[in-house]
């Protein structure tokens, strides 16, 4: 008798979730291909159209007549109202009403929805390295952001950061914050921050979240899933690493060598897309550099031209979007999708974004005119907003940069990135020059 009551005591102190507590499931592994049809069966699909091939002479060749490339209705009018039911004329309603629709649209058809659960990072300094960048010595510090897993220990991610900024500066400078695969590209990108007195910062976007349909169930996608595969409206890898993004830049507001409000962000191709799905959704990112991004990024998806949706659909790139974005290469079709690329740039209004893509002859495959396309097609909202836009419906010739608003493009043959630093310097302050335009940057 005395046992038992001993027993029934040892029951009242000891939670019940301690008590009966049951191992976590094992970490689902699935090839990028069975995930990929796994996702098609979810959405009821028997079947997918095909993308078109990079290389010419294909089975599928990607079309690049211009006279072929606009069998699509007009993309929506991003100050429209869903089912027609009026326009926006203001910035409260574009706020309030026709934005928070945009961006619903994003987040349940195209990029996927970022959980509730995701998991807290809390930064570690690895190493600080004294440099020199020419004639100007630097500091490179080196960090990892370590993921809070403790809802689910069978996973660990950790984010790969490097911050590099001038040394002999005696106030916070701008940073560009770049997005790649590693934090050890290099370029002579680097200089020409250092050189204009800002810094830098890399991160490595696959840390974040890894590149593969096959790492759905890994990464921070992976931690916030406890392991198992993705719903139809969970966010995907371009998400993923637009977040790593915002995290890189809670970081980056505690440096004090570094000045928070004006951080821009960056990326090139995949990259490209992520910088740009960052840049739409943390409006604290002051100034964006969006390069050769195409569909998923600043290129129209209603065009037939080079890249085209049903790419991005395909085994080898689904995992950059989410579940239901698969659907619109099977019994829909990019003519069924609620929102289109103009919309993403225009969620960066009023704050200034440059979109770039290389000549015809370069870069075909990101359709440079049908990115000018979208990034026109924002213009109504940055006027709207009481900002300049392209200022043209015109596509401007080769190497002809559009910067005298806060919409910038161009056509570059060469070198792209002196043209974005001088378009950034109309924003972004140098310490001990008087800044010549603010970015007009919202609070909302």
């Amino acid at each position: 008798m005395r046992q038992r009551s001993a027993y029934a005591l040892l029951l009242v102190l000891i939670p019940a979730t301690t008590l009966f507590a049951q191992p976590p499931k094992p970490v689902v592994h699935l090839t990028a291909e069975q995930d990929h049809l796994r996702t098609m069966n979810l959405l009821d699909m028997s079947f997918i159209r095909l993308g078109k091939d990079v290389v010419p002479g294909g089975r599928f060749p990607a079309n690049y007549d211009e006279a072929k490339a606009n069998p699509f209705p007009a993309p929506p009018d991003p100050l429209t109202l869903k089912g027609k039911k009026g326009e926006i004329t203001n910035a409260k309603a574009w706020w309030e009403k026709r934005r928070p629709q945009i961006v619903e649209d994003f987040d349940r058809e195209v990029y996927g929805r970022v959980p509730a659960n995701a998991p807290a990072i809390s930064w570690q300094l690895k190493s600080t390295v004294a440099g020199n960048d020419g004639d100007t010595p630097t500091r490179t510090q080196t960090l990892i952001g370590h993921a809070n897993n403790s809802a689910y220990p069978l996973l660990s991610v950790d984010i790969e950061l490097s911050v590099t900024v001038p040394a002999n500066q005696t106030h916070p400078v701008p940073v560009i914050l770049n997005l790649d695969s590693t934090t050890s590209a290099s370029g002579d990108w680097q200089h020409k921050l250092i050189g204009k007195g800002w810094g830098y910062a890399i991160l490595s976007a696959d840390s974040v979240q890894p590149d593969d349909g096959s790492g759905l169930t890994q990464g921070i996608i992976g931690l916030a899933n406890y392991g198992q595969p993705r719903k139809l409206e969970d966010w995907g890898a371009l998400r993923a690493w637009a977040w790593g993004a915002s995290r890189a830049l809670d970081y980056l507001a505690t440096d004090t060598a570094v000045d928070a409000h004006q951080v821009g962000v960056q990326g090139h191709a995949r990259y490209g897309k992520a910088a740009l799905v960052a840049m739409a959704y943390d409006q604290r990112f002051a100034v964006a550099y969006v390069s050769s991004s195409g569909v998923a990024g600043a290129k129209l998806s209603r065009r037939n031209f080079g890249e085209v949706l049903e790419n991005v659909t395909a085994s080898d790139q689904y995992h950059l979007m989410a579940g239901n974005f698969i659907r619109y290469a099977g019994t829909l079709g990019v003519k069924d999708l609620p929102v289109d690329a103009h919309e993403l740039i225009a969620l960066c209004a009023p704050r200034p974004v440059y979109i770039s893509s290389g000549t015809p002859e370069r870069d075909s495959w990101s359709d440079p005119r049908g990115t000018f396309m979208a990034a026109a097609a924002a213009g109504p909202v940055y006027r709207l907003l009481g900002q300049k836009d392209l200022a043209t419906v015109s596509f401007p010739s080769g190497d002809m940069p559009l910067i005298a608003g806060n919409l910038a493009f161009r056509e570059h043959s060469g070198d792209d990135y002196p043209s974005f630093v001088a378009f950034a310097a109309h924003y972004l302050k140098t310490p001990g020059v008087p800044n010549r335009q603010m970015a007009g940057v919202s609070n909302h």
